[in-house]
C-alpha cells in the first residue's frame, strides 16, 4: 500500500517510509498490512470530515506500534513511568492503546498530543475526542479487511455521522463483551456514558 503524502515535519522527523520501516520492524505482516489500512481509511475520513491529514496518517499508522510486544514491556512502562498502577491489572487489549504512547514517543520521537490521544483512545473511547481521535477509532474498526456482524452498518453510519458512528462502535463493543461475560476497562464505560445515551441510536 502506498502514498504519496509528504510529511511536513512538524510532527515527527521521518519521511512516511521511514516512519513505515520503524513500524514494521516491530509487527508482524498481518498487523503492519492492517495498520496502513487503518491509515488510508482514515485518510479517507479525515478528508470528508476536515482532519489534519497528515496528523492523520501518522496516528493511523501509529496506532498499533506497541501491540505485538511482550506484556513485560508494558508492565515495565506502567512501573517506570509511573502511569495508573490499575492498568497492571489488564492486558494486551488495554495496554497497546493506553501504555503504547510512551514507546510512541521515546522510539519514534512523536510528541504530538491529538496523535498520542488517538492511540491512548482508539480501543477504549474517550467522553471527549477531537474529530481526529473519532477518525482513527472508527478507521480501525471499519477497515476494508474488518469482518465481524455489525461492520457494514458501522460503515454507513461512519459514512453518514461520524458521531454516530463512535455511537455505534461503542454500543456494540459493550454489547459483545457483556455477552461474552468479559471484564470491561472503566474508560470503555465512561465512553459508553457520554456518547451512547444521547446518540439517537436505537436497537
Amino acid at each position: 500500500m502506498t502514498s504519496d503524502l509528504v510529511y511536513s515535519d512538524h510532527y515527527t522527523t521521518d519521511t512516511r517510509d521511514q516512519l513505515l520501516a520503524k513500524i514494521e520492524a516491530h509487527l508482524r505482516p498481518e498487523r503492519f498490512a492492517h495498520v496502513q489500512r487503518v491509515e488510508q481509511t482514515a485518510i479517507a475520513l479525515a478528508k470528508q470530515y476536515g482532519a489534519d491529514v497528515e496528523k492523520t496518517s501518522i496516528a493511523g499508522l501509529v496506532h498499533d506500534y506497541a501491540k505485538q510486544r511482550p506484556d513485560s514491556d508494558f508492565l515495565q512502562a506502567i512501573s517506570d513511568y509511573r502511569l495508573d498502577p490499575d492498568l497492571a491489572n489488564w492486558n494486551n487489549a488495554i495496554w497497546h492503546g493506553v501504555v503504547g504512547p510512551e514507546f510512541i514517543k521515546r522510539e519514534l520521537g512523536i510528541y504530538d498530543e491529538e496523535i498520542l490521544n488517538a492511540v491512548r483512545y482508539h480501543t477504549t473511547g474517550n467522553p471527549y475526542m477531537t474529530t481526529l481521535e473519532k477518525i482513527v477509532y472508527m478507521a480501525d474498526y471499519i477497515e476494508p479487511a474488518r469482518d465481524f456482524d455489525g461492520v457494514a452498518e458501522a460503515r454507513e453510519m461512519t459514512a453518514r455521522d461520524l458521531d454516530l458512528g463512535v455511537a455505534f462502535q461503542t454500543w456494540h463493543t459493550l454489547t459483545y463483551l457483556i455477552a461474552e461475560n468479559k471484564a470491561i476497562y472503566p474508560k470503555t464505560i465512561e465512553t459508553y456514558n457520554a456518547w451512547v445515551p444521547t446518540s439517537g441510536l436505537v436497537k
